[in-house]
């Protein structure tokens, strides 16, 4: 499966920015998927994940009650809303898909990666 992300860009803090991850080349309803972000000098690093049906969401102690993971299977697409954005969430945000997954913080399970897409926040 190929994976694109799309809709980063510059936001001042405590904007918001939805991340999009289109999906092609395979059953997209097979895949749970994720959102990881890599700061410079840092490692990949688990924002959120999303079983394959969409019934079950997981998220990072730091992004928790401003970012929230969803997906339209009808539209092979994943999302991250982004609110109350900090200087801190700058970095490169990365969609990845887990085959027949449930969902996991864990990069390492994650068979597809799309090419990131960077978001900056301004103080």
């Amino acid at each position: 499966v190929q994976l694109q992300a799309s809709g980063g860009g510059l936001v001042q803090a405590g904007g918001s920015l939805r991340l999009s991850c289109a999906a092609s080349g395979g059953t997209f309803s097979y895949y749970a998927m994720g959102w990881f972000l890599q700061a410079p000098g840092k490692e990949r690093e688990f924002v959120a994940a999303i079983s394959r049906g969409g019934g079950s969401t997981y998220a990072a102690d730091s992004v928790k009650g401003r970012f929230t993971i969803s997906r339209d299977n009808a539209k092979n697409t994943v999302y991250l809303q982004m609110n109350s954005l900090k200087p801190e969430d700058t970095a490169v945000y990365y969609c990845a898909a887990d085959r027949f997954g449930v969902g996991t913080p864990n990069r390492n399970e994650y068979d597809y990666w799309g090419q990131g897409t960077q978001v900056t926040v301004s103080s």
